[in-house]
């Protein structure tokens, strides 16, 4: 792979994060469509190039938190689930999806409801939660456990999923916020790893892109600043409403190339 498409992968990382930061959603769920669409990364290559976004785009957001959000145990219940979520999801990505047809509709099923969500987050903020409504933690570890596996599948590592999840069943943002990035960086971690060991099994491209993943990753890093600065200065619910319309629009899309 040249220099020339390391460029367009850290171009296409510095926007998308620019982008969505602002607006609190997660870049990796953005970048893989451009992947596949754009800089042609194939199938399933693309989920743990994805993957490798995370990682290296992961640690400037969670310098970000300086609570340690490691030591919380929101934390560890979040990463003994989607630990074995995402090696699961990566096995049936490389065994039972491999192909771009179905993950095309994979995308659009994640896409089209994250983009309905935003839209409707934006013009009917959710309402607050009681306290004594939060989740146990079996139950925290259950959700943990299935969002795994769908990022292993699709290549993110989860918090984009686990976040509102966990709001919405009445969990402050301030905790669930760095727990669920503390969760996405090791998930992507093991997720990556995950890969790499399946490509010595499974025939095709299985193993991340290292160098375009890398390359998105930093541009990931570098655009999740500037979004953090440009954050005060941008009307947010504005960015919540594009980014809400244009997942649904890429989602369709997906789903329209699939079934055509």
């Amino acid at each position: 792979m040249d220099w020339s498409t390391g460029l367009a992968g850290l171009t296409a990382g510095l926007v998308v994060s620019v982008a969505t930061t602002p607006a609190g959603v997660s870049g990796a769920v953005f970048l893989l469509p451009v992947q596949l669409g754009v800089l042609g990364v194939p199938s399933p290559a693309v989920t743990p190039t994805n993957l490798l976004y995370n990682v290296v785009a992961g640690p400037g957001a969670l310098l970000r938190h300086r609570t340690g959000p490691l030591h919380d145990p929101l934390t560890r219940r979040l990463v003994s689930g989607t630990l074995p979520g995402v090696v699961a999801g990566a096995a049936l990505r490389v065994f039972a999806v491999p192909g771009a047809t179905v993950f095309r509709l994979l995308i659009a099923l994640l896409l089209v409801p994250l983009g309905l969500w935003l839209v409707r987050r934006t013009l009917r903020p959710a309402r607050p939660v009681r306290d004594d409504a939060e989740p146990s933690p079996r139950a925290v570890t259950g959700l943990a456990l299935a969002v795994g596996v769908v990022g292993g599948i699709y290549g993110i590592g989860g918090g984009s999923l686990l976040g509102p999840l966990l709001v919405g069943r009445g969990m402050s943002v301030a905790r669930v916020a760095p727990a669920a990035l503390a969760s996405t960086f090791v998930t992507s971690v093991a997720g990556a790893g995950a890969f790499a060991l399946l490509s010595l099994a499974g025939t095709g491209e299985v193993a991340p892109d290292w160098y375009l993943g890398s390359a998105c990753g930093l541009g990931g890093l570098i655009g999740g600043y500037l979004g953090a600065r440009l954050r005060p200065r941008l009307p947010e619910n504005g960015l919540r409403l594009l980014l809400g319309l244009l997942a649904t629009a890429v989602g369709a899309l997906h789903a329209l190339q699939a079934l055509g």
